[in-house]
C-alpha cells in the first residue's frame, strides 16, 4: 500500500499520516492523559519542518483550536504548495468553553476567517465540527448545503463532516467529499462508516487512532497494533495524529509505514 493516497474522489493525494495542531494553540479543555505546553514558534517550525521531511504533506486544524490557525498562516509563509490543509466550521473555544454555529451564515464567515488566518486563497479541505448532533446538523441546518457553495465558488477544494455518531457518518458520506471519524483499537463501531465509504468514493479521515494517547494495554506494541488496523481498511485515506513530539511523530510515521509494507 503506498504513503501517498487518493482522498476518495477529491483528488486529492494526502499522505497516510496527517499532522494535527490542537497542540500549537490550546492547552484547555483536552482530554489528552498528561499536560503540555504549548511550543513556541522556533519549536513549531521545526516539529512542521520534521513533518515535512518524513513525507507528510496534510495539516489539520481548526478554528476551535485556540490561535493554531493564525500561527499555521505564519510559519506555513512560502510553504503554502508544499501542504494540503484541512480546517473546520461549527465549534468556536472561547473562555475555556465550546460553543457552536452551524448556521449558513456563520459557516461562510468561518470559512473567509480562516482563510485570512491561514494566509491562503483556498482551503483544501473543510469540515463540520459537530457537537455530536449528526443527522440533525445535516438534515436541518444547511452546513453542509453552504460548505457545497464555498466549493462551487472555488474556495475550498473538498467539503465533508468530522462526525461523532455512527449515523452521521454514514448520512454524511452519502452527502460530501470526506468524512473524519473515529476508529482505533477500543472503539471500532464506525467500521460500518469506512465500509460505506469505500462503496461510495467517499475519502475518509482517521481521527483518534492512538485514542488520544490512552492506548489499549492488551498489545506488546499498541502503536503499532493501532497503525495496522487502521490502514487495513482499504477506504482509509490518512490518519491525523496531534502530536508535538518529534520523537513521538517519527515513531508514529515508522509505524504507518510498517503497516502499509
Amino acid at each position: 500500500m503506498n504513503w501517498m493516497r487518493p482522498l476518495g474522489t477529491t483528488g486529492l493525494e494526502v499522505s497516510a499520516l496527517g499532522l494535527g495542531t490542537v497542540k500549537l494553540g490550546r492547552d484547555l479543555g483536552l482530554k489528552y492523559p498528561s499536560d503540555f505546553r504549548i511550543p513556541d514558534d522556533r519549536s513549531a517550525a521545526a516539529l512542521l519542518a520534521q513533518a515535512r521531511h518524513l513525507g507528510i504533506n496534510l495539516i489539520d486544524t481548526a478554528p476551535a483550536y485556540g490561535s493554531s490557525e493564525e500561527r499555521l498562516g505564519k510559519l506555513l509563509s512560502g510553504q503554502r504548495r508544499d501542504w494540503l490543509i484541512c480546517s473546520k466550521v461549527g465549534e468556536e473555544f472561547e473562555g475555556g468553553h465550546s460553543r457552536f454555529d452551524f448556521s449558513p451564515e456563520y459557516t461562510r464567515r468561518s470559512v473567509i476567517r480562516s482563510l485570512r488566518r491561514l494566509q491562503t486563497d483556498v482551503l483544501d479541505i473543510v469540515l463540520v465540527h459537530s457537537d455530536g448532533n449528526d443527522l440533525h446538523i445535516i438534515e436541518q441546518l444547511g452546513t453542509l448545503q453552504a460548505l457545497a457553495q464555498l466549493k462551487q465558488e472555488g474556495l475550498i477544494r473538498a467539503f465533508g463532516m468530522s462526525t461523532k455518531t455512527v449515523e452521521g457518518g454514514l448520512a454524511a458520506a452519502a452527502c460530501a467529499d470526506v468524512v473524519m471519524l473515529t476508529y482505533n483499537l477500543t472503539q471500532r463501531d464506525e467500521v460500518v462508516v469506512l465500509d460505506t465509504c469505500a462503496a461510495l468514493g467517499t475519502g475518509t479521515l482517521i481521527k483518534k487512532a492512538l485514542a488520544s494517547g490512552h492506548l489499549a494495554r492488551d498489545y506488546p506494541d499498541p502503536v503499532q497494533a493501532s497503525m495496522d488496523l487502521v490502514f487495513a481498511h482499504p477506504a482509509v485515506g490518512a490518519a491525523i495524529v496531534g502530536t508535538i513530539s518529534p520523537a513521538h511523530l517519527q515513531s508514529n510515521v515508522a509505524a504507518a509505514r510498517s503497516s502499509l509494507g
